[in-house]
């Protein structure tokens, strides 16, 4: 069973940035596939950036976040991170981490969720 804690949200400007922080507990870190998911009021939750498991040498990101968001994991410190820059009001939303074992599509497991908030 995996633990995950989101942090770093809050409520900041447009142009401003933030990090993301996922700590886990319970598990193999290294062995999960990461990803950050957010849900803006109204909307359906969309990934996006994840990151593969062992080194994260493969990364995706959506179209919106693009060259302005980076997802970022330590193993060492079981900890995911997303950095995003140059943030828009378009991305508020909560957002939320999610494990993915790769091998078992049943097996995932969710952070409790950050605001993030941008004023125009």
């Amino acid at each position: 069973q995996v633990q995950l804690v989101d942090s770093g949200g809050g409520l900041v400007q447009a142009g401003d940035s933030l990090r993301l922080s996922c700590s886990a507990s319970g598990g193999t870190f290294s062995r999960y596939t990461l990803g950050w998911f957010r849900q803006a009021p109204g909307k359906e939750r969309e990934l996006v950036a994840a990151i593969s498991w062992g080194n994260g040498r493969s990364k995706y990101y959506s179209d919106s976040v693009k060259g302005r968001f980076t997802i970022s994991r330590d193993n060492a410190k079981n900890t995911v991170y997303l950095q995003m820059n140059n943030l828009k009001p378009e991305d508020t939303a909560v957002y939320s981490c999610n494990a993915q074992n790769p091998l078992i599509a049943t097996k995932y497991y969710w952070g409790q969720g950050t605001q993030v908030t941008v004023s125009s």
